[in-house]
């Protein structure tokens, strides 16, 4: 099965490295959906079928604790799982997120192994098996 990943970052680069680590995990084979902050994402989300986002926290216009306060408050995103990933990583801060209704926090750096077990909690197996690189490699942020 594919899954519809909504990407959310400001960071044009840092949206490609995800794209990539999420590609590598097996997760590429529904595209992605990408958003520049939490307003932007809000509006994809209105548009279109979103299975998981995956956000910065730290961001211009709309940070991702607003954008997932905001989601709460819809009952047709309430649903969605978000995954915060971020080097934040106060105990505080990690708490303030998950109380708000984050899914899952991921510290940066992280590497494809962790976001592909992450992404089979949330989501099941992906669909693009042969696309999962086993390198172990970790991304630097």
């Amino acid at each position: 099965m594919s899954f519809s990943i909504l990407i959310v970052d400001d960071s044009l680069p840092m949206r490609g490295v995800l794209k990539k680590t999420l590609t590598a995990a097996g997760y590429g084979a529904g595209g992605f959906l990408e958003a520049e902050n939490g307003e932007s994402a809000l509006a994809v989300m209105a548009a279109e079928h979103v299975d998981v986002v995956i956000t910065d926290f730290n961001m211009p216009v709309m940070n991702g604790l607003d954008m997932i306060r905001a989601m709460q408050a819809r009952p047709e995103n309430a649903g969605i799982p978000v995954v915060v990933i971020s080097t934040e990583g106060s105990i505080e801060k990690v708490r303030e997120i998950m109380d708000q209704g984050a899914a899952r926090y991921l510290k940066k750096p992280f590497s494809p192994e962790q976001i592909r077990d992450l992404l089979v909690e949330l989501l099941g197996e992906p669909s693009d098996e042969e696309a999962i690189d086993d390198a172990g490699d970790e991304f630097d942020f």
